[in-house]
């Protein structure tokens, strides 16, 4: 299956990481959002970002392989790619963009969010985003 998918973030304390090509890069301890896809195998995608056993590859991978960051939940649905642009977009006007993360290979601000209000996130879920 293809399609988009979210990681639901916990940052357990604030952190000082160097992430990939991004270089060092502050992460205040509180909830993030990630938005991710994945044109094949989906499911698999989602297993990788779960493993702690990986080269790091993605932005996600940096912050993932901290230990006082966990995946606290995950929804996904089927779609082009372009959905992961249009979720970020929509994350961009209520959450706090990191700056550049994870969206290399786009023109969004970013693709990962700290959750300043968790309504978005409900909403976006009972949307199945």
């Amino acid at each position: 299956m293809k399609g988009v998918y979210i990681l639901l973030l916990n940052v357990g304390k604030n952190l000082r990481l160097k992430i990939g090509s991004l270089g060092k890069m502050n992460f205040d301890k509180g909830k993030y959002a990630y938005v991710g896809s994945a044109q094949n195998n989906l499911e698999k995608r989602i297993e990788r970002h779960m493993s702690k056993n990986k080269k790091k590859f993605w932005h996600i991978d940096y912050l993932l392989d901290n230990k006082s960051t966990k995946i606290v939940d995950t929804f996904y649905k089927k779609s082009g790619k372009s959905e992961e642009c249009r979720i970020a977009d929509k994350l961009g006007k209520t959450e706090l963009p990191v700056l550049k993360f994870g969206c290399s290979d786009c023109n969004c601000k970013s693709h990962l969010f700290r959750i300043i209000n968790s309504d978005a996130i409900l909403r976006l879920r009972l949307e199945e985003l």
